[in-house]
Order: structure tokens, then sequence, then C-alpha cells
């Protein structure tokens, strides 16, 4: 039975596949049984014989199977040119959104990769200058001019009396010598004759020309000068707001190429949400903290330039700092700013003392006192006659009986704190006041040379460190301290956070003994 099927399987070898899909159970016939359940037996066989023959046909192109057509998709350009704006939709988004980004991005990463260099204000600090001191052969040389010039002159003198008193008894008259030659100084002076009440009212005229000279300089000092207006909103007792303002004068002290530096008190501005500074020609601009002095209570504004009209630059200009140093009791003073509350006031006097001075914490200040009437609330700055401030007025600082007065602090001895502050940098801080030990001192009292401590402030670092009254510092870091000055000068050039060595004497049962203390400078709140 086996080859009858394998001659069927043979004959009919295309409908293999349906021979493989038949099962025993469902075959019409015998044959076609019986090649059914065979086939499980040589299926492997017939199939790879005939279907490597049928491969062979097909290569020859002489049978076909199944014939299959692809038909391409019809092209639809509704829905292509839906495709393409979708995606310039999208390509226009992100380019959006990469523009957005890098805008954003750009400064930091120019700041990352191309630092810029920040504006430094510079301030040049004033010295003493010295008075040389005559030799004795000057003195000497000196007092021989004056006696050669006495005796010239008593003789002058005496020859011209001589003159007068032989015309006079010559016109028959005896005249006095005195009084003829005041006469001819008069003559000489004033070209003529002239009444008494003419000569009185050209004296007041010319004081009054000097009066107009002296609010000129004020009047173009005072373009320096601005309004800082401190705005803090608050809520009253039944809840409703209210705003609540603080004033004072304010000078424009620096200019970079970013920003104007204005220097004014922070006790106008204290706790203030925003900041506004108006200038001459009453534009308001908003101005930002940069920095503060928490012991003198001065602080520094800034405002940026771009924020400027041409109109408002042209109005205004940045303030000469002079050297007060040189300024001598009976230096003719300005006032400018809000002497008596109102701003731009302008008050003229002399100075009445430069010998006053104010011990705060870490640094000692010169003050000028003057007869200028001002206002306890006061401010804004003194100018001499060049227009240079030499001083600024902080009222905080009067004596008891001076408050009615004006009372400013030398401007010579600020400068160095302008410019940290302009520069955005803290004041370092130890917490000390200290003097000088004089050589008068040095000798009475046997006290090591530098600078004597006075008083320590409570938590401070000069406190942690160690530190006590009645110390002499004469040592920091290795630079010699032998002065309250060279003190002060040492600590502005610290940084906070740095650590220093301080030598001191301390006295004790056997003398002074030196003792070196390592201090942690700080910042004052």
């Amino acid at each position: 039975m086996l080859f009858p099927c394998l001659a069927l399987l043979i004959a009919n070898s295309h409908y293999i596949p349906l021979i493989r899909g038949m099962k025993a159970g469902n075959a019409k016939n015998s044959v076609a049984s019986v090649c059914v359940s065979n086939y499980n037996k040589l299926g492997a066989v017939f199939i790879f014989v005939k279907e490597g023959k049928i491969m062979q046909e097909k290569e020859k192109g002489g049978f076909s199977f199944i014939n299959e057509q692809i038909k391409e998709k019809p092209l639809n350009k509704k829905r292509l040119v839906k495709k393409a704006l979708f995606t310039v939709a999208l390509a226009v988004i992100f380019g959006a959104v990469a523009a957005l980004v890098f805008s954003l991005l750009q400064p930091e990463f120019s700041n990352w990769f191309y630092p810029e260099e920040k504006p430094v204000v510079t301030i040049p600090q004033d010295d003493v200058t010295e008075t040389e001191e005559p030799s004795q052969g000057d003195i000497q040389e000196a007092s021989e001019q004056k006696d050669t010039q006495e005796t010239e002159n008593d003789g002058q003198q005496g020859e011209n009396g001589a003159a007068e008193n032989n015309g006079s008894q010559e016109n028959g008259e005896v005249g006095n010598p005195q009084q003829e030659q005041t006469g001819e100084t008069e003559t000489e002076q004033t070209g003529e004759n002239v009444p008494d009440n003419d000569l009185r009212e050209l004296e007041l005229a010319d004081f009054q020309k000097l009066q107009n000279k002296l609010y000129a300089v004020g009047k173009e000092a005072n373009k320096s000068i601005v309004t800082v207006t401190g705005v803090k909103s608050d809520t009253d007792w039944f809840n409703n707001p209210y705003e609540s303002k603080g004033q004072a004068s304010g000078i424009i002290v620096a200019e970079n190429s970013r920003e104007l530096l204005v220097l004014t008190e922070r006790k106008a501005i204290a706790d203030a949400q925003e900041i506004y500074v108006t200038f001459i020609n009453d534009v308001s601009v908003k101005a930002e903290m940069k920095k503060y002095d928490g012991n003198t209570g001065i602080a520094v504004l800034s405002v940026k330039t771009s924020e400027l009209t041409e109109s408002t630059k042209n109005a205004i200009t940045v303030a000469v700092l002079g050297n007060s140093l040189t300024v001598a009791q009976g230096t003719i003073a300005i006032a400018i700013g809000s002497p008596l509350g109102t701003n731009y006031s302008i008050l003229t006097g002399n100075i009445t003392s430069t010998t006053n001075s104010i011990s705060t914490i870490d640094h000692n200040y010169s003050v000028f006192t003057t007869d200028i009437v001002g206002s306890s609330n006061g401010s804004g700055a003194l100018v001499n006659v060049d227009g240079e401030i030499i001083g600024i007025v902080m009222q905080g600082y009067s004596s008891a009986g001076d408050e009615n007065t004006l009372t400013a602090i030398s401007i010579s001895e600020l400068k160095a704190l302008i410019e940290m502050l302009s520069n955005g940098q803290d004041i370092p801080y130890i917490g000390l006041e200290v003097t000088t030990v004089t050589a008068a001192i040095e000798r009475e009292y046997e006290i090591p040379k530098g600078a004597y401590i006075k008083d320590v402030c409570m938590d401070s670092p000069a406190m942690a460190a160690g530190l006590q009254n009645g110390d002499v510092i004469t040592e920091i870091d290795g630079d010699e301290i032998l002065t309250a000055e060279n003190y002060e000068k040492k600590l502005l050039s610290l940084k906070p956070e740095d650590t220093v060595e301080v030598k001191i004497e301390r006295q004790g049962p056997e003398g002074y003994t030196e003792i070196t203390c390592t201090v942690e400078v700080s910042v004052l709140p």
C-alpha cells in the first residue's frame, strides 16, 4: 500500500499542502486515508523532494503557485500638507524655546566663560602736610631783615614829617602830621574824598557781593545732592495698611560705568522695603542698598545709570571730596543739603572748632563744629569756598548743647570707608575702642607706646580672643602699631574671616608682659 501512496503523491505533488492539512479520520476514500496515514512517516521525505522540485520550477519560471501583485498607495496631498505644516510648527516652537533659553542663560554663560571685571571706585586718600620748622639761621636772618626794615621805615617817616612841617610853616600854618598822613592814606585808598555814608554803603554792597558768590558756590555744589526716601509698609491696630517714609539728604560721591553711588545716613532708610532717590530736577529713580557701616551709620546706595535720562545726567554732578586735614578754626563753610530739614538749602558760616573728636568702635573721627544754625535731624555736607566737600553733617554726633548748630565729620577720615562701601566691601570689625599712647603719656605713666585699649565690646572678636581693657597693641600680623591711626589703617586692610596675630603689652605685678592673641576678623551687623 506504500507504493500506491507514493505514486499518488508524486503524481499529485501540487496537492501536498492539502494533504498536510488533512486528518486520517476525515479522508473520503481508503487510498486517501492510507496516504494520509502514511504521510506522517514519509511526509518529510516527499515534502523535501517535491518542494525542492517546486523551487527549481519557480527559478525556471515554469510554475507559479501564488501570484501576488503589490499595488502602490495613492499619494494623499492633503495629509502631506498637514504633516509639513505640523513639522514647520514644531520647528518654530523649538527655535523659539531655544532662543528664549539662550537669551536667559547667555549672561550667565558669558560670566562663566568671559567673566567681566567689576568697575572699581578709587578715592584718593589725604595725608597731613607737615610744615617745615624754620632753622636757627632762618630765624636770625628774618630778625635782621625785620630790624633793617623798621629802621628804614623810621627814617622815612622822619623825613616825611620834617617836610610836612616845613611846608606848613612856609604857608603860615602849623598842621598835625598824623592827621595829614591819615588824609593822604584815605585819598590814596579811595581815590577821592568819599563821605562816610557813601563809604558804608559801598562796604555793604561788597559784602552782599561776597555772599552772592558764596551762595553761587553752594548752588553749584547742590547739583550733587539728592533726596533719599525710604518707604516702609505696615498695618495699624485696626489692620489698615499704611506707608511710612523716611527722608534724608544724599551725596553723589562716585560714578562707575554702570551705576551712581550715593552716600547717605542709614537711619532714614532702615527696614525700608523700597528706596527712591530724587535728583535736583525732581526726577525719582529706584535705588538699592550697596553696603552700609554698622559703626558710623553711613550707607552707600546704587542707582543704575541706564535708568537715567540725558536731561538728568546733565543736571547732576559728582561731588568733589576735598582735603579736610587743612581745615582750621575760622574757615568759611557752606552747608548744603537739608541742614534745617528742607533739601537744597544753603547756609553759610565758619568752622568754630576742629579739635573735637569722637571715639567709635575700631575708629576715631575728627568732628567740626560750626556756627551754622541747623536742625537736630539735619543732614547734608559742608563745602569750602572751592565747592569741595570737607565734612559730612551728622547731627547724631553733636555734643550736649550743640544740637542747634551743625556738626560734621571730617571727610578725609571717611574716604577709605566710603571707597570700601562703594565697592560693595564689608567693613572689618574687631570690637575695640583705642587711643594713642603719646610720648608724654609714655614718659609720665611708663606705658608702652602703641594703641591703648580703652574698651572691649561685648561678644566681639576681641573679647573672644581674650583682649582686655588696658592692653596696649604693639603689632598686628608683623606690622608695628604705634598709634590709633596705625591700628585703623591696618584693620581696613583686612577682610572678614581673616585670622590675625595681635601682640599686646599687658600690665602685671612685675610690669608689662608681651602676649600674643589670635583674633578672627568679623563684620559689625
